[in-house]
């Protein structure tokens, strides 16, 4: 398998809270933004929505879910240029769901997050043409 871009790099945790009524998109841009992370990633979230606004597999829109939720699993990318985002939820008898994360992600009581923030890299978003969407581009950052 070729991998079209790679890059050894060390890992800086920032970790933080989210409260009720957060909007965990909108948040973790925020911190992107405000911690200046040109390359990042999820390393752990425990909590819970009060709000899921989430675009499955397939589907051209979001679709929002109210109840009380468990975040069970959130992966993904950050940086300046964008995020991407993906979560698990489940519901009060069990039932996982999950999908894109799209804004409108609402916490209910908590979220405790530890992103990732990799030196020698920046991650860019890029309109891809075969998938029609903004993908991933990996760029090395020369030392110093």
């Amino acid at each position: 398998m070729a991998y079209p871009a790679w890059a050894a790099t060390a890992l800086t945790p920032h970790c933080f809270r989210l409260s009720s009524g957060d909007d965990l998109k909108h948040s973790l841009q925020a911190l992107t933004e405000s911690r200046e992370i040109a390359a990042g990633c999820i390393l752990t979230t425990v909590g819970s929505l009060q709000q899921a606004s989430l675009r499955f597999a397939g589907q051209d829109s979001e679709t929002i879910l109210t109840g009380r939720f468990e975040i069970v699993s959130l992966v993904g990318t950050l940086s300046r240029d964008g995020l991407h985002l993906h979560l698990a939820i489940a519901d009060s008898q069990g039932q996982m769901i999950g999908g894109h994360v799209m804004p409108g992600c609402l916490i209910f009581t908590t979220a405790e997050i530890v992103v990732g923030a990799l030196s020698g890299v920046t991650f860019q978003r890029h309109l891809d043409a075969q998938t029609g969407y903004r993908e991933l581009a990996i760029a090395e950052v020369a030392p110093g």
